[in-house]
């Protein structure tokens, strides 16, 4: 079964449809909600969180996108939610920064660096205001498509395409700033 028809089975009861529409997304939104939040504990508690949303509101998949953007569509809002209501997002993990140590395990300075900008650059997303937060963590926290994103968001393609292109835009100009900061 695709995704899609998993979520309209889900929404019509059948709750071996949703299990395996968890099993199946669960990977990609745990990327997404890493790359959002820099922690794998926080990660998994929204993934959690994520799935729990999407259960109690399945109701309200549509059918007319596909499910793995709805569901990244939820993730993210989750992350930004707790990100906003913690007032922090934080750095590079240890399990991060055991992989940066493999490629390199001599420049601890490049490390540290790395997860700084990383840092910086979700501070600067998190400070971007709406809509423009919501599609670039769409695009790049999640990897959809432009017209996946429009999809999800119930937005036209030309106006995402808009909202990405200014939320650069503004994000150029904000990680410029830290820069010359």
């Amino acid at each position: 079964m695709e995704d899609n028809d998993l979520a309209r089975a889900a929404s019509e009861g059948d709750a071996h449809a949703f299990r395996l529409l968890v099993e199946r997304e669960t990977p990609s939104i745990f990327r997404t909600c890493y790359r959002i939040l820099g922690r794998i504990d926080e990660a998994e508690d929204a993934v959690q969180d994520t799935f729990v949303a999407a259960y109690r509101s399945i109701n309200g998949f549509r059918g007319d996108g596909s499910a793995s953007a709805w569901l990244a569509r939820i993730a993210t809002r989750e992350c930004w939610r707790r990100a906003a209501s913690s007032r922090r997002v934080n750095a590079a993990t240890t399990c991060e920064s055991a992989a940066v140590n493999e490629r390199d395990p001599s420049d601890p300075l490049g490390e540290t660096l790395a997860a700084e900008q990383r840092e910086g650059v979700r501070r600067a997303v998190l400070s971007l205001p709406e809509p423009y937060r919501e599609v670039i963590a769409l695009r790049f926290f999640s990897e959809l498509s432009v017209l996946d994103i429009a999809v999800a968001t119930g937005r036209p393609e030309g106006t995402v395409k808009s909202q990405l292109h200014r939320g650069l835009d503004q994000l150029r100009a904000h990680l410029t700033v830290g820069v010359a900061a």
